[in-house]
């Protein structure tokens, strides 16, 4: 067994996970991020002591305790760099420091990897040599795993899919770049583009279900807009038609760069867009100069809020 150490900006959630990749003994504790580094340190050994005390037969059987942690890391040294999301880090050895603590081996590795690592070897992509993960939700996340191991590129810096920038003239993303898939097809990005369109030309307001289910133009969230797509709004169709045009352009990139043997999706848009993935599969050959881009499977991920602890385990799995 390994112990999986999912780190977020608000939680830190643990599990047993076997080798076969199944979960048990969930735990989740509160992450304290405002204070220094040893406090935001002390949640991470509270929920995997949870674990220990759950289970105590535990500490003889497991052999390894994955992390899954906001990037930047560097996943060789272990070190967590400068991540916005947990401030109190900066320059953190927190696989040392976990190894100090529970003398067991440690790995860690920013979130979208570990569930694509979790995905290619028990999940969705499992049989497949070569997997392209994304997470489709608040951001855009992705994970490159050939034959079993996650690309990490020269610095452990690769696979950043979701800031590959598909028009250079879009909107301004987070990471400081121009028209990133992220800052078009992200959930709050969806719902930028719908608030966008609400407003209509000259500030003339456009009607659309949308409106009615979100209370107003400035609260229109992405679930917003798939409900209204599900209840038939024109509307909100003709942007979800849109998002889908976006991530076949990104995804023709994707393919004629790596050509993976299959593409797994993982969040809730992804969810959202889960209607229009026969068609982008479909469209792949017209934004690939790959003939053959419509073979490659498009297939929904297995473990859902659960990857980053699955993935996390999986860094730690018996090669």
């Amino acid at each position: 067994m390994t112990i999986g150490v999912d780190i977020g900006g608000t939680k830190v959630a643990a599990a047993l996970v076997t080798a076969s990749g199944e979960i048990s003994h969930k735990t989740r504790v509160p992450m304290v991020t405002s204070g220094d580094a040893a406090t935001g340190f002390s949640a991470v050994k509270a929920a995997v002591n949870e674990i220990f005390e759950t289970v105590p037969e535990a500490r003889a059987a497991v052999t390894g305790i994955g992390l899954c942690s906001p990037g930047p890391l560097d996943p060789r040294s272990g070190v967590v760099l400068n991540p916005p999301n947990v401030p109190c880090w900066r320059a953190f050895p927190l696989v040392e420091e976990i190894e100090k603590a529970f003398h067991i081996a440690a790995r860690v590795d920013n979130d979208a990897n570990a569930a694509g690592l979790a995905e290619a070897i028990w999940g969705a992509g499992a049989g497949y040599g070569n997997v392209f993960f994304a997470t489709l939700g608040t951001g855009i996340g992705t994970g490159i795993v050939f034959g079993g191991e996650i690309y990490h590129g020269r610095t452990g810096g690769a696979a950043e899919g979701g800031h590959m920038t598909i028009d250079y003239k879009g909107p301004r993303c987070g990471c400081g770049k121009h028209g990133c898939i992220e800052a078009l097809c992200s959930g709050p990005n969806i719902a930028r583009r719908a608030q966008e369109r609400l407003a209509g030309k000259d500030g003339k307001r456009v009607e659309s279900r949308m409106l009615a289910l979100a209370g107003s133009r400035e609260l229109v969230r992405a679930e917003h807009v798939g409900q209204a797509f599900r209840e038939g709004d024109a509307l909100a169709k003709d942007l979800l038609t849109e998002t889908a045009l976006l991530l076949t352009v990104w995804l023709g990139n994707i393919v004629d760069i790596i050509e993976p043997d299959v593409m797994v999706f993982g969040g809730g848009v992804s969810e959202l867009m889960s209607p229009f993935f026969d068609g982008i599969r479909a469209n792949l050959p017209r934004w690939s100069v790959n003939p053959r881009a419509s073979e490659i499977p498009l297939l929904p991920a297995r473990y859902g809020n659960d990857a980053g602890i699955v993935g996390a385990a999986a860094l730690c799995r018996p090669s």
